[in-house]
């Protein structure tokens, strides 16, 4: 069977199976097994392979995040990093929905998920919210679209898969995301409050005299502490080249199951079990996703995938500011249709030789991925993200879908804009911390 026609089947096989809700590392499998036979490939070389790559310290630091972010879920230390940042927005009329955004970005900055960003902080603030009269759809659009916050605000598994799959650096790749992430927080916060700023039914809130502020503050921040100092060692740790992020991720759980059980009481020998074997079912699929989105991706490099791809979009222009509109075309339709861990391991692997091809860094374009990516888990068909905070929040995925939008336009795509086009934003930091030479 030629080529070409292989790798179409190979794609349709992928695609059919991931619509029709075939597990994804299934899904993954399935035009695994079609090309070593197609294609007469040795299965035993691939496996040699796959296991030497998959067998990485690197990638140990996903389980140790999912477990930090599990006990934290559990362990109220989400909810007083929401207290803390409630001080200074107190005053604000809608200040909820700043909270909503600023305790994901700094929650994310400990646990580097997603999903673990709704389930804590949208489980706390959606009553505090629906408390308040705030509209249904606003309150539940900001906690869903803040959770690919925890994806871009680093420590970032998909940037720990995305150093992983095209061997560059993961603290730089952590980097790349940091300035995105923030512009986006800060841009999330301003249209919601906008959004929800303006509805009569929203309180005012009291004005308490500067002492009694001061009072909170500090009564708060004495509270809060120990959870305020997680992120911290986490991330001072790795920046300051103490601890590389696998065994940061360590400190993280060994730091947060005692603040959890002994220090906050917030947690039970019963729920810490829960919990890790909860964290421990979600390595295990993560693993064998891995060892078949690894070998899929070997299969289409080792084809010259990377070679046609990049043929295709110069026939359509040579212009790098029109590739890289392509790139994002693909990557945001990838995107609506697949997970941000699949999304990551599948197109990265692909699109960084046809970045460099254009004179685009690998640190660049894991910044341009990150954020499609993000986006991705909050734009239908697929929306894991939309469907996660009905869940928890009771909120039609409907109206979520409404609000969701407005924040995609007014905040996401912006940001995606000046992430492509103004390299910068994703080098500078890297740059500065690392040296040009690990960014060229």
């Amino acid at each position: 069977m030629s080529f070409e026609l292989s790798m179409i089947i190979a794609v349709i096989l992928l695609t059919v199976a991931i619509v029709y809700g075939v597990p994804i590392p299934y899904a993954f499998a399935a035009p695994v097994v079609f090309l070593v036979f197609a294609r007469d490939i040795n299965p035993l070389m691939l496996l040699i392979t796959t296991f030497s790559k998959v067998n990485s310290v690197v990638l140990l630091a996903i389980p140790f995040f999912i477990m930090a972010g599990k006990v934290m879920e559990e362990g109220k230390i989400g909810g007083l990093l929401i207290d803390w940042i409630e001080c200074f927005t107190g005053r604000i009329k809608g200040g909820l929905v700043i909270v909503t955004a600023a305790a994901s970005a700094m929650f994310g900055s400990i646990c580097g998920s997603g999903t673990a960003t709704i389930a804590c902080i949208g489980s706390i603030m959606a009553p505090r919210m629906k408390e308040k009269n705030y509209t249904p759809g606003v309150y539940a659009a900001i906690i869903c679209c803040s959770g690919p916050l925890g994806l871009l605000i680093p420590p970032s598994a998909i940037q720990i898969l995305y150093a992983w799959s095209t061997d560059q650096s993961v603290l730089a790749c952590f980097l790349s995301t940091a300035v995105p992430g923030i512009i986006l927080t800060a841009l999330l916060s301003i249209v919601s409050w906008i959004l929800i700023k303006k509805e009569p039914k929203v309180p005012a809130p009291a004005i308490l005299p500067f002492k009694e502020r001061r009072k909170k503050l500090i009564h708060t921040s004495k509270e809060s502490f120990p959870a305020l100092l997680m992120p911290i060692i986490v991330l001072g740790g790795i920046y300051g080249g103490i601890m590389t992020p696998t065994e940061a991720a360590a400190v993280s759980v060994i730091y947060a199951i005692p603040i959890a059980m002994f220090y906050y009481k917030a947690m039970s020998f019963n729920k810490l079990k829960e919990a890790l074997t909860e964290a421990g079912i979600t390595t295990g699929v993560m693993f064998m996703l891995l060892t078949f989105v690894s070998i899929l991706s070997r299969l289409f490099i080792q084809e010259g995938l990377p070679d046609i791809i990049l043929r295709l979009l110069t026939a359509i222009s040579d212009e790098k500011w029109a590739v890289l509109l392509m790139i994002n075309v693909c990557l945001i339709i990838l995107g609506m249709i697949t997970d941000d861990i699949c999304g990551t391991l599948i197109s990265a692997p692909i699109l960084v030789p046809v970045c460099l091809a254009i004179g685009v860094s690998p640190i660049h374009m894991a910044a341009i991925l990150g954020v499609n990516l993000g986006m991705g888990n909050i734009t239908p068909p697929c929306a894991p993200f939309i469907f996660l905070t009905t869940r928890i929040t009771g909120v039609p995925a409907a109206q979520i879908m409404k609000y969701s939008f407005i924040l995609i336009i007014f905040c996401y795509i912006p940001v995606l804009i000046m992430t492509t086009y103004i390299p910068e934003l994703a080098l500078w930091l890297p740059k500065t911390i690392l040296g040009d030479k690990l960014v060229l």
